[in-house]
């Protein structure tokens, strides 16, 4: 069975960064002997030391506040933490992920001989025994540890309900608390405890579980989650809503918009079976509901349901026996509010069998792709096992042995089975003889009385005797790794990949591997859209257990729906946008566009200005002198308004919504593919057949050892920093466009504080060797004789700060010395690549779109030079790809165009491989033709883009020198790129 290998991603390092910056630090002006609870924090018990942290579902913030309580407790000493949920289901969650083995085991590699001792308080706890009343066991470990067990944080997991209940409030308990105390509440607020609240939309001010948190007194509050709470201020005209940051804004803000076009979880595709359209106009409106009494309208028709009375006496439309069950519900379980829409047609079990069918197909197309990969014979991609779930609105249906539901998809599921394994029987590539073997189990299961392919879970199941319910049940909440896993200890395929649920399974539950989620009922109220499609949102993790980011192999959730929903993708993309940092005004150029566009134009010229936008602007006559748009505009021709020229001039603002391929809407899957000019790509064949071979690295011998360079970096003082607490100051400041108030925030050290102890020498060294792949026993000689001969054995100089100094420059100083000591040694094999097939030594007909470019222009014109189907034009960057994809070249230019991620796989000597970004072939009169291929790089370079540089440039050398007719360089700038075209057309070589 796989285990689950979690690794530092950079948007959580970035998370926990902001976070402890934003920490005001330890109180050390005041004595402390209160050994049961945590040290005086700085600002404790006010809103200047609580931090929000916004994450979008799915990119792991039960991970970030997991490892922010081991920071805390490493560099500050804090180890006592109350994790507050708001729901059980969301507690069982975080539960299973604290004391899952796999994390622990990637926690302990930072923090060595720390243990993480989790208390958690059920309902259940605080029963009356034998006449006593006692509190549980866990509050007692909890409240009684003491810090002088240095190597154990404490953390109590309660939900909000048992937070706010009478048991933790109550003082007649014949146990005491530290000694003397009969109240739970009264034994949390001794401990001064840290509280981190996850889902903080549950928890607004004024509501009984929020003074619940603030009951236990705690000294600061650091709160997780994808939405915030709503404060209303001023009144009348002045009325303004705003989200309640406890600083006016987020410490750290990874917003909806940011998640999706940065492929930090799944991109969507929504379905929905059409109705003909005399039933999709059959709409009645809930024109008002009570408890006893169901009030529907349809034009000027008034239909009265009372409770247990049938929809079908009002529409025979509504099949199945659909009863208004009262409360506001209907006997489907269908939550009902006045203006929902009811479309008779999608009640009916040949509409629902149209949606599981659907389901079944989608399941399948990733399925097969997901456990091929790319097919080939040396196929050696990881496997990533794909899982379906299923929303329904009957637990009957799905359990009875004859239920409607459980009876119907299986027979579809069977008859798919059956089809499938009569294709595969005719393969014979290796994993596609895998894949037969898996198809062929999974329908002898489902043959077998006790079926091992799909598992439901509903909140009724909840202390159910039946053993083999509770078999599935532990299957789906607590098994993670058997469900994501392809076989057993003992090899046998583990088939169980389709789910059934309510609502249970909406929150708290979290596997990565949901592909597919068909809702076979309406959710009734409208929660929030990104909610609703969270389950499916986290990126996968291969058999292996690795997480499979976009860049490397795209993923997608199917999200399957009703016609009565189908504007769920546009209200999706309405949500998600309205997550933005900047929202863009269609009205007017204000300030935050402009610094959007400043800033992002600065990362490729440095030079751009404010000023410069606005002349340009002027220029083209898109604005008035207020800023404000035009509008109508002509320009070559064609009239559009200002902001819409602003957006095809300047595409950088798109980046504040979500990119349009990342939420698609009853499209065909065909969209996520991009089709390859086959006769454009044969005119690169003789080159690829060089550049599909393997190579391997040869270093060249040199006198400098690792030992030598890692001595003459490491002896430099300079990289040694004592670390200072930081302080951040804040003020309002009113926003000329709009009239609000804003935080203008600014952050420098504190000026009288002492500095800050510095990390346990055996983890310091452990970082560094993990941080720069160095041995130990390299660094360790000089790093000690360093602390001990010229720092005088003071370890506050093992500071973030001087680990960070020692990482850069020991990556500079070793990408320095290979750069030039190494060459490239071809191998007698070819390999495949993403746009290659080297079994069949052809071009592929079609490629993920993804590889191409993130980005999609819909409106370029096409060219028939260009290596892929136009439109749409895919891109990454605006600078310099956008103009160098749009550009008219000259005829000598005979094929051109942007090459996918892995279209090459230059090996790199720190590891990896590379694919240059351009490649042009270019026709000379007097000589035969060239190829030049083009990496675009930002004017201020990283270390990493340096390396790649080095590593392109020596390996089209090794060609040139095998008198292959190919030209390497390296731009910033698309009129860098046309300059170089132009030298080689006039037959200047670089």
């Amino acid at each position: 069975m796989m285990n689950i290998l979690l690794e530092e991603l950079p948007h959580q390092e970035q998370a926990l960064a902001a976070i402890l910056a934003s920490f005001t630090g330890i109180d050390h002006a005041q004595a402390d002997h209160n050994h049961y609870a945590n040290p005086l924090i700085k600002e404790r018990y006010d809103d200047k030391a609580n931090i929000d942290v916004k994450m979008e579902t799915g990119t792991g913030k039960t991970y970030v506040y997991t490892r922010l309580m081991y920071e805390l407790h490493q560099k500050y000493g804090l180890f006592k933490f109350v994790l507050v949920v708001p729901t059980p289901a969301i507690k069982e969650g975080a539960r299973n992920f604290i004391t899952s083995d796999y994390a622990r085991q990637h926690f302990s590699q930072f923090y060595e001989n720390t243990r993480m001792e989790l208390c958690t308080i059920n309902a259940g706890d605080f029963k009356v025994k034998s006449g006593r009343k006692n509190f549980p066991a866990q509050l007692l470990s909890f409240t009684d540890a003491s810090r002088r067990d240095s190597h154990t944080i404490q953390v109590l997991l309660i939900n909000a309900q048992m937070l706010n209940s009478a048991s933790m409030t109550r003082d007649d308990y014949d146990q005491t608390l530290l000694g003397g105390l009969t109240s739970p509440v009264k034994g949390l607020q001794m401990t001064r405890p840290v509280v981190i609240i996850d889902e903080p939309h549950r928890f607004a001010r004024d509501n009984k579980f929020y003074r619940a948190i603030q009951a236990i007194q705690p000294q600061m509050i650091v709160r997780f989650g994808a939405t915030f709470p709503d404060i209303v201020e001023g009144k009348g005209k002045n009325k303004c809503v705003r989200k309640d940051y406890y600083r006016r804004q987020p410490q750290f803000d990874l917003n909806a918009v940011d998640s999706f076009n940065d492929g930090l979880v799944k991109g969507i595709d929504i379905y929905y079976p059409n109705l003909p359209e005399e039933q999709a106009n059959n709409r009645y409106i809930v024109d008002s509901v009570t408890a006893k009494k169901l009030i529907l309208r349809r034009g000027s028709k008034i239909a009265e349901v009372g409770v247990g009375e049938n929809l079908a006496d009002v529409d025979a439309g509504f099949e199945g026996s659909i009863e208004y069950a009262g409360s506001k519900m209907l006997s489907n379980d269908l939550e009902l509010e006045a203006g929902m829409a009811l479309v008779p047609g999608t009640f009916g079990a040949s509409y629902q069998e149209l949606i599981i069918q659907d389901a079944i197909d989608k399941h399948f197309d990733t399925e097969q792709a997901n456990f091929l990969r790319s097919n080939e014979p040396e196929n050696n991609a990881p496997r990533i096992k794909t899982l379906s779930l299923f929303f329904i609105d009957s637990i009957k249906s799905y359990r009875d042995d004859e239920g409607w539901l459980k009876v119907t998809f299986e027979r579809l599921l069977k008859k798919k089975l059956t089809q499938l394994i009569d294709n595969y029987q005719r393969k014979t590539l290796p994993r596609e003889v895998e894949y037969l073997s898996f198809l062929q189990a999974t329908l002898a299961s489902l043959h077998s009385d006790n079926q091992n392919v799909h598992a439901g879970y509903f909140g009724e199941d909840r202390g159910s005797g039946d053993e083999a319910i509770q078999a599935e049940v532990d299957d789906i909440l607590k098994n993670k790794e058997k469900l994501l896993s392809f076989s057993d200890h003992h090899g046998n395929w583990e088939t169980r990949r389709f789910l059934f649920s309510k609502w249970t399974l909406r929150e708290g539950w979290d596997n990565p591997n949901v592909f597919v989620i068909a809702k076979l009922r309406s959710s009734g109220s409208e929660s929030s859209k990104i909610q609703e499609v969270g389950r499916g949102l986290r990126l996968p993790v291969d058999e292996n257990g690795h997480r499979v980011h976009q860049e490397e192999w795209p993923s997608r959730l199917s999200f399957l729906i009703g016609y009565d929903e189908k504007a769920f993708a546009s209200m999706l993309v309405d949500e998600i946008n309205r997550d933005s940092k900047v929202q863009l005004n269609e009205q007017k150029l204000d300030e935050a566009m402009i610094t959007l566009i400043v800033t992002e134009r600065q990362k490729v010229d440095p030079a751009f200005t404010e000023l410069r936008l606005l002349e340009d602007l002027d220029d083209k006559k898109l604005i008035n002198r207020s800023n404000e748009f035009k509008p109508s505009v002509t320009l070559n021709g064609e009239t559009k308004s200002g902001f819409a020229w602003l957006l095809e001039f300047y595409p950088e603002l798109t980046q504040a919504r979500v990119r349009a391929d990342r939420i698609r809407d009853n499209k065909p899957a065909s969209r996520l593919r991009v089709r390859l000019r086959k006769e454009n790509w044969e005119q690169l064949s003789s080159i690829w057949e060089q550049f599909s071979r393997r190579y391997m690295l040869q270093f060249e011998r040199s006198g400098a050892s690792l030992e030598q360079i890692a001595a003459e970096v490491l002896r430099d003082p300079a990289l040694y920093i004592r670390q200072k607490p930081s302080q951040v100051q804040q003020r309002l400041v009113s926003n000329e466009d709009n009239g609000r108030y804003e935080v203008a925030q600014r952050e420098g050290e504190l000026a009288a504080s002492e500095f800050m102890a510095g990390m346990k020498y055996g983890h310091f060294l452990k970082q560094l060797a993990l941080r720069t792949s160095l041995p130990v026993n390299v660094l360790h000689p000089v790093l000690m004789a360093m602390l001990r001969d010229v720092l005088h054995g003071d370890s506050r100089y093992l500071s973030e700060i001087s680990l960070d100094n020692m990482t850069r420059a020991l990556q500079t100083r070793i990408n320095a010395h290979f750069a030039q000591r190494h060459d490239y040694l071809p191998l007698d094999f070819q390999a495949s690549t993403s746009v290659f097939d080297s079994t069949a030594r052809q071009f592929r007909e079609e490629i993920s779109a993804e590889i191409v470019g993130k980005n999609v222009d819909e409106n370029a014109i096409d060219d028939p030079r260009s290596l892929y189907q136009i439109p749409p034009l895919r891109y990454d960057s605006v600078d310099p790809e956008l103009p160098l994809l749009k550009y008219d070249y000259p005829q000598q230019v005979s094929v051109f165009g942007k090459l996918p991620k892995r279209a090459i796989q230059i090996p790199k000597y720190t590891g990896g491989s590379t694919t240059p970004d351009f490649v042009y072939r270019i026709e000379r009169q007097d000589a035969d033709s060239v190829y030049l291929l083009v990496e675009t790089k930002a004017e201020n370079m990283r270390v990493g883009d340096q390396v790649i540089l080095d590593a392109q440039r020596k390996f089209f050398d090794m060609l040139r020198r095998q008198n292959i007719n190919v030209e390497f360089a390296e731009a910033t700038s698309a009129p860098a790129v046309f300059s170089t075209i132009n030298g080689l057309i006039e037959g200047k070589v670089n």
